[in-house]
């Protein structure tokens, strides 16, 4: 498979592979332009020549997006590959490439989040632990921030103060979310005119800078969910799923 590298000349025309084709779908214009913008901080959205999800997308971890401390690592926000693209070595493919474009680049190694266990939108423990990564932090209820080493004396990558930090949420519902991944231009709005329609306490929490995302009180700024200042969830929440908390919160 070949492999294609977004850039500002060809971004309109690639797909994202996040299984949305058309540039005029609000999804796609949100992630296309958070990513335009992170090109220039050193991100990279590696592809194959395909329509699917197939992709690494990379940036070095002083820009990331999450609240973690890896000074001179890269910083992997997402490695998805699924459907009929599963099974043939592709999410090897890209890992290489991207350990190769880091060594390049003069970095200490690499970092990820994960979880205890297999979770939508984080990686796959098992197999970055096979591809030779290991637990470096850990934060409740189940994160597990994951790092490949470049040099033996490496720091140890960690989650900054921020995450866990809860005492200042007001009650109810406080939703934390980015651009970052195309879907929460959809959802989002669904899940606030839900909770509307259900007179339930909801906040949205748009982060929209880098420096915001860095001191947010959850490893996954992407999407993540609290109640009453506990954390609920961090997939984010089709109508249904959104139903049912709201129905075991009483709402």
């Amino acid at each position: 498979m070949e492999l294609v590298k977004l850039t500002h000349e060809n971004m309109e025309k690639e797909h994202i592979c996040c299984a949305i084709s058309n540039n005029k779908d609000i999804q796609v214009m949100s992630k296309k332009n958070w990513l335009k913008d992170r090109l220039d901080e050193g991100l990279v959205f590696l592809k194959g020549n395909v329509r699917g999800k197939c992709f690494i997308e990379y940036i070095p971890a002083e820009y990331a997006w999450v609240p973690v401390e890896a000074e001179g690592y890269m910083y992997i926000d997402c490695l998805w590959v699924s459907g009929q693209f599963k099974g043939h070595g592709y999410s090897n493919l890209l890992l290489d490439a991207c350990i190769r474009d880091s060594k390049a680049k003069g970095k200490k190694g690499l970092v990820i989040l994960s979880s205890k266990k297999k979770m939508g939108f984080l990686s796959d423990p098992k197999y970055m632990e096979h591809k030779g990564f290991q637990t470096a932090d850990t934060a409740e209820p189940y994160f597990e921030l994951m790092y490949l080493p470049f040099e033996e004396d490496a720091a140890l990558p960690r989650f900054r103060d921020s995450v866990g930090r809860q005492e200042d949420m007001p009650e109810g519902f406080v939703l934390y979310y980015t651009n970052q991944c195309p879907f929460t231009a959809k959802y989002v709005p669904i899940l606030e005119e839900m909770a509307k329609a259900r007179n339930a306490a909801f906040q949205s929490v748009h982060i929209q800078t880098r420096e915001d995302a860095q001191n947010a009180p959850s490893p996954f700024t992407t999407f993540s969910l609290f109640y009453d200042g506990q954390f609920v969830t961090h997939e984010i929440l089709s109508e249904k799923k959104f139903d049912k908390i709201l129905t075991d919160k009483g709402v």
